[in-house]
């Protein structure tokens, strides 16, 4: 498999989705605000999805309007060039609501293509 299959950059959106989801489970809103770790380590993995999702062939996506591509896509780019006007309430509702959804998605697009 090479690093320009689609499936390798799936991979890593569903990795780096899991493990802020994992990191965001037993914490609360303010922990976001307060413990500067777990700010800083879920801000990278909410990048590192958006980077891998910018990697997916447009066919690919056309092929998978399940995934938000350009929601997260699009908080990449927030996150990277807005760095210093980050909005944490929205980045609490993005590791709540939406990464569930995504992680759903992710896992059944890997076990679709992979079969």
């Amino acid at each position: 498999m090479s690093r320009h299959d689609p499936l390798v950059s799936i991979r890593q959106m569903l990795d780096h989705a899991r493990e802020a989801a994992t990191m965001a489970r037993g914490r609360k809103r303010a922990d976001l605000d307060t413990d500067r770790m777990l700010n800083l380590s879920e801000l990278r993995l909410l990048e590192v999805v958006g980077e891998a999702a910018a990697r997916v062939p447009d066919e690919f996506r056309l092929r998978h309007p399940e995934v938000p591509w350009r929601d997260a896509i699009g908080l990449r780019s927030r996150l990277i060039h807005g760095y210093d006007a980050i909005n944490l309430d929205m980045v609490w509702t993005v590791l709540q609501n939406d990464l569930p959804e995504l992680i759903a998605a992710l896992e059944n697009i890997v076990a679709k293509e992979s079969a």
